[in-house]
């Protein structure tokens, strides 16, 4: 969903109090906020202009290279501020997404970032461009926080877009790699696979009070469920047929239905399941999640998340269909308290983009929070 403009009226009211803040005296904390407007707003809409976004707009030097890990060779992009000395150092993470580090939103989003006098590297996670959520995808998250530490010799912010969020939050739970994170960002994140997983199976969300309520699941969550494992769902002759069919219509790619056509019956018959009769597939779809339960806790904060010892803060939009908002709650349930440092469960999101309805405090409170990110980013070391 591409990403709206911010009336001009709204961010003058935004400013107002910003510009108070720092008349006050309380200059640190009036940066943070102007910066993470100008943030927001350069995200919105990346022609805007104006007052608003002059607070961030350091010139950037970009570049693609390449870095051998332990687990692999690694493909990244670098945002970096041309005119700061040292700016702190933040990795960024796609989520699920074939484009990966080359996903418009995500380069619009590390150039609005950078440009606020940070560094941001964003490395290529090659399962979670194929929609493969697995362990390996952990370490190379460590992998890129490790390789952005050393060579910056500082820590390093690491912000995780949906899946990615997750991930990232069992890598800082990981003692050798715990220490090169001086913070976590999740946005849109999971907590639990197999619970994510019923949601899209069920439309059902399981609330940490132990209620559940009912809410539409968006229809990529059953087949980037089914996707994983083909294998359990078409005949071997139909196999390959289903992933290049599914793998059209997660890519959005019209010629989805050419592949499909070529299946067998049964598998004409599946496909046609699993892409328009959703509420069909719920019986099999939970047995699917009970026949790969440990594959799934394997990729999930829950039950992890004593280990942490990393300053955590969540952001999720209130709306979101893919990884619901209640997953942030278990979240702030399951990080230890003293690492907790801020929460926010906002209708000014979708997903990971930003919703066309904003309200002076659905904004202020958005750019109160990541004023929060910024300023733990200016205390990296």
């Amino acid at each position: 969903m591409a990403a709206p403009r911010t009336s001009r009226r709204a961010t003058y009211f935004v400013l107002i109090p910003v510009l108070l803040l720092g008349g006050l005296g309380a200059r640190s904390l009036a940066d943070s906020h102007l910066r993470a407007l100008s943030l927001l707003l350069r995200f919105s809409d990346p022609h805007a202009h104006g007052l608003a976004t002059s607070f961030a707009s350091h010139p950037l030097t970009e570049e693609i290279s390449t870095v051998q890990t332990p687990h692999g060779v690694m493909r990244y992009r670098m945002f970096t501020p041309r005119d700061v000395d040292g700016p702190p150092s933040l990795l960024l993470l796609h989520g699920v997404h074939h484009l990966g580090m080359d996903d418009p939103r995500l380069v619009g989003l590390a150039r609005a970032m950078s440009m606020t006098g940070v560094r941001i590297m964003t490395p290529q996670l090659e399962d979670l461009t194929e929609y493969h959520v697995t362990p390996e995808t952990v370490d190379q998250i460590g992998d890129a926080a490790t390789f952005m530490a050393q060579k910056y010799r500082a820590k390093v912010g690491v912000i995780g877009v949906s899946f990615a969020g997750g991930l990232a939050l069992i890598a800082a739970s990981r003692p050798e790699y715990a220490d090169k994170m001086g913070f976590v960002l999740a946005v849109g994140s999971h907590d639990s696979m197999r619970r994510v997983a019923r949601f899209f199976a069920s439309n059902l969300l399981e609330l940490p009070d132990g209620k559940q309520e009912h809410f539409q699941s968006h229809e990529y969550g059953l087949l980037i469920l089914a996707y994983s494992h083909l294998e359990d769902f078409f005949q071997p002759r139909d196999v390959q047929l289903a992933h290049d069919s599914l793998r059209q219509r997660l890519w959005e790619q019209p010629a989805a239905a050419g592949a499909s056509q070529a299946m067998s019956a049964q598998g004409q018959a599946t496909m046609d399941l699993l892409v328009n009769h959703h509420e069909r597939m719920e019986t099999a779809m939970l047995q699917e999640i009970d026949r790969h339960s440990k594959d799934m806790d394997a990729i999930s904060p829950s039950g992890k998340m004593a280990a942490l010892h990393v300053p955590v803060y969540v952001l999720h939009g209130s709306g979101d269909t893919i990884i619901p908002a209640s997953e942030s709650l278990w979240l702030a349930r399951d990080v230890p308290r003293d690492d907790l440092r801020a929460v926010l469960i906002s209708p000014a999101l979708v997903h990971v983009d930003m919703d066309k309805k904003v309200t002076f405090y659905d904004e202020w409170a958005l750019v109160d929070f990541m004023a929060k990110v910024l300023d733990a980013a200016g205390r990296l070391q």
